[in-house]
């Protein structure tokens, strides 16, 4: 009965274990969830384990419950199910709600249908509103089927369906503000600037000297990082470019890098890196790579999928090195350990030849907010 929304939860991505499915389906054993209203909380307790994840479980929930009324059989049926035990025995006592299965439940249903000649509202018996009849909607029946309308308490297809998690979601696009406040945590500050008075530590030590006056000088706070950015462009990136112009905008529009440098590639770096493809602006990738210094911070970005050959094998791009691409990656990580690649395609399509092969060459991390944060965590302290 379950199976849709265990599924639908790994539709989302996410990482339901076989141990909180079982625990999950035993909490509805021990009857900690009588209703969907109870149900969506305890899926979130037991199943979730971060507000990040809240999102996704919303709509993996309003996909699998919404609608739940009077078809289909499986739906009712599990509403049935669902019953407190206790409550189930007050009904049978009554006489009203005395129904083992669902097709009970239906046929008691047409009957009264049949005797119906009005609208009902409140009340124990008739198909209507209010009340705690098994049949109709906003009541407060303990079991039943609803017709139409809504249900007496708050709907949890309807809370789900607010989405109201959404913003802590960590999958979600970057704008430039996003990059911006990630790249800023990139920042090296030591002092080696231009001489300035220090007004705090000034009177702080005209203080100590009891009035008498002296001036302390320091050298301004200056960012010791070089920030290069590598943007493969092109083909099968081009559905990501409004994210990548995005993060290049950033970086541009940032002055609090000691210096910063981007350039172009197709697939993988080869002999040429381009600062503009279309006026042909190049420059050997020999030399920018001669002039990186341990205070440079390169950033890959692309989604690492290509042909295997384009990686590994020698002189392609009719080039007259014959290092393959694979080569030029790995001289590229050797000599900047603080190196990242950025991939804005989905983790699940990562499993691809040349995309584990230049996994193993840099630090790969998507290209989310979450991502982000932790590829420049991992560039403040290269390994």
């Amino acid at each position: 009965m379950f199976d849709s929304l265990l599924i639908n939860l790994r539709v989302q991505g996410l990482k339901v274990g076989v141990s909180e499915w079982l625990r999950f389906l035993d909490g509805m054993k021990q009857g900690l969830a009588t209703d969907l209203e109870q149900l969506y909380t305890l899926g979130r307790c037991v199943l979730i384990h971060s507000e990040a994840d809240y999102d996704s479980y919303d709509l993996a929930f309003a996909a699998t419950f919404e609608g739940v009324t009077l078809s289909p059989k499986i739906k009712e049926a599990f509403e049935l199910w669902l019953q407190d035990p206790k409550l189930f025995d007050e009904a049978r006592e009554s006489g009203i709600h005395d129904f083992s299965s669902l097709e009970e439940l239906m046929d008691a249903m047409n009957k009264t249908l049949a005797e119906q000649k009005e609208r009902h509202d409140g009340g124990n018996r008739w198909v209507g509103t209010g009340g705690t009849s098994p049949w109709g909607h906003s009541g407060r029946a303990n079991m039943g089927i609803r017709v139409g309308g809504s249900g007496g308490g708050r709907s949890a297809v309807r809370v789900a369906e607010e989405r109201r998690w959404k913003n802590y979601r960590q999958d979600i696009s970057l704008d430039v503000r996003d990059f911006k406040v990630a790249l800023r945590a990139l920042r090296h500050l030591i002092r080696e600037g231009a001489l300035s008075l220090d007004i705090d530590d000034t009177i702080d030590k005209t203080c100590k000297n009891a009035g008498e006056i002296e001036l302390i000088f320091r050298k301004e706070r200056a960012n010791r990082v070089r920030l290069v950015l590598l943007m493969d462009s092109g083909g099968s990136m081009n559905p990501h470019t409004a994210l990548v112009s995005r993060l290049f905008s950033a970086a541009t529009e940032s002055k609090f890098f000691k210096s910063f440098d981007h350039y172009y590639f197709h697939n993988c770096v080869y002999q040429w890196l381009y600062k503009d493809f279309e006026n042909y602006d190049r420059v050997l990738s020999s030399e920018v790579l001669r002039d990186l210094t341990h205070e440079h911070r390169l950033i890959f970005i692309g989604d690492a999928s290509m042909a295997n050959w384009e990686l590994m094998s020698p002189g392609f791009a009719f080039s007259r090195d014959q290092r393959r691409g694979i080569d030029w990656l790995q001289a590229f990580a050797k000599k900047c350990p603080g190196s990242i690649w950025l991939n804005p395609d989905p983790q699940r399509f990562w499993n691809h030849p040349t995309v584990r092969a230049i996994g193993d060459t840099f630090e790969m991390f998507p290209l989310t907010i979450e991502g982000l944060r932790d590829g420049i965590q991992f560039l403040k302290a290269p390994r």
